[in-house]
């Protein structure tokens, strides 16, 4: 009588059989177990470990910064609002300042306009002056240059001031 187990068919019948009772993905992963070196499996086994244990330490100091960051804004948040609130009042009173300066300036200029335009060349000729002073000062080489920037300066306050005085005389017609 002939051995039966030693024949081809019978060697895979006994493989398929011994496979039977694991899924595909444990069959794959002894075939694959059978081809890589167990050294090198435990290499990147101990490298993964590491890097998981850096990046839990990253994802714990993550986590430590972003409560330390919530409770600061916590703390923070309200200040913040309040300063600007009070920004914006300031600004709502400045606005309301510089109107009522403005209508003023619009009724003085109106009323006393030879005076008011006098007045205005006399502050803008102090201010010229003083723009030269600073100017001397700051280098020799600026003082020599006869295209000064002081000059320049006062002309263009003069020329602002002059627009800035039609614009409030503009204004206090639309009002």
């Amino acid at each position: 009588m002939e051995d039966t187990k030693d024949t081809p068919e019978t060697e895979s019948e006994f493989s398929i059989e011994c496979f039977q009772n694991y899924t595909a993905p444990e069959v794959f992963i002894q075939g694959l177990a059978g081809i890589v070196a167990q050294q090198d499996v435990e290499t990147m086994i101990r490298a993964q470990k590491q890097m998981l244990q850096r990046f839990e330490k990253t994802n714990e100091m993550l986590t430590n910064c972003n409560a330390l960051s919530a409770n600061r804004l916590k703390t923070v948040g309200p200040e913040f609002k309040k300063h600007t609130q009070l920004l914006v009042d300031m600004k709502k009173d400045l606005d309301y300042i510089f109107k009522k300066i403005r209508a003023i300036k619009t009724k003085l200029s109106s009323q006393y306009s030879d005076a008011f335009a006098e007045a205005l060349r006399s502050s803008l000729a102090e201010e010229c002056k003083e723009d030269e002073d600073l100017n001397e000062n700051n280098t020799k080489e600026e003082a020599a240059n006869p295209n000064n920037n002081s000059s320049v300066n006062c002309n263009t306050k003069r020329n602002n001031s002059i627009s800035s005085d039609s614009d409030t005389q503009i204004d206090s017609n639309i009002n």
